[in-house]
């Protein structure tokens, strides 16, 4: 078992999709339109985005419950959501999403460096997800073949709850025998992502470019004026501090920084805070 004396980072456990692959989070994005489309039901981008990072029919019921949404199952069906729609639009997205999945796996550029910088320190390299198991069958074989492949994953429906849950943290901190968890970071582009460290009592990071909150691919990051870029990254740096996020980076390239910081916070015996946000649905 690990020294319980440590103080040095052990781990750094990464969110998959707009974290370590498919810059900007798209692969769920046009699925979950497309379920709800097929019930007659609209959602907006920054709708769907808003509980991104959930476990995928947590994610499906949250969106149900908006009063945009809950309006539209009066005007059309003259109720609101049920369960059963929950079912019926979850059995929709499931296969959209799996139809593109492949398409959205490329490696978010700085990842792959990243990675093989934290190895040399001897750290750990966790995972955590708001897919299923299934989905992941598909995202670590076309990430493995692109350069990425973390020590140890696990999907949400492995769990009894997916995040804001910590239940994923600590089955990363039993397999990769990682304690105490304050010698670990938790990194991801969601406020689901920040909940989820924050519950488990780990450093919690939010990687704001490439990720689903920025909600933007590459080119389109890159052909923003300064002010509007500079705008967006403060939309939703405010978020993740607002979710209780310990710091944020601007990619994900700045984990090395904070990994130093990290260390320094724990040599001198200060400790993440911890709360539990945000209860599991």
């Amino acid at each position: 078992m690990t020294n319980t004396n440590n103080k040095q980072v052990q781990a750094v456990i990464f969110d998959w999709a707009g974290t370590t692959v498919d810059f900007g989070c798209f692969a769920p994005l046009a699925a979950f339109m497309g379920a709800f489309e097929k019930k007659g039901i609209h959602v907006t981008d920054d709708e769907v985005r808003g509980p991104m990072g959930m476990k995928k029919k947590d994610h499906v019921r949250a969106l149900t419950e908006l009063d945009t949404v809950k309006q539209q199952f009066v005007d059309k069906f003259g109720r609101q959501p049920n369960e059963q729609d929950i079912d019926d639009i979850y059995a929709d997205f499931e296969p959209m999403l799996m139809n593109v999945l492949s398409n959205h796996t490329d490696v978010i550029p700085g990842v792959l460096d990243l990675v093989s910088n934290l190895r040399s320190q001897g750290i750990k390299i966790g995972s955590t997800t708001g897919y299923t198991s299934e989905m992941m069958k598909v995202v670590t074989v076309e990430a493995a073949a692109k350069g990425y492949k973390p020590d140890y994953f696990i999907a949400s429906d492995e769990v009894p709850y997916g995040r804001p849950a910590p239940y994923m943290c600590y089955k990363n901190a039993i397999e990769l025998e990682l304690f105490p968890l304050e010698t670990c970071i938790k990194v991801g582009d969601t406020v689901s992502d920040i909940l989820e460290g924050v519950n488990a009592g780990m450093w919690s990071v939010g990687v704001i470019c490439g990720g689903s909150e920025f909600g933007l691919t590459e080119d389109q990051m890159n052909k923003l004026d300064v002010a509007e870029l500079e705008q967006r990254k403060q939309v939703v740096r405010d978020r993740f501090i607002a979710a209780g996020a310990h710091f944020t980076i601007e990619s994900i390239a700045g984990v090395t920084e904070i990994v130093a910081l990290v260390n320094e916070k724990l040599q001198n015996n200060q400790f993440p805070q911890t709360s539990s946000i945000g209860g599991a649905n």
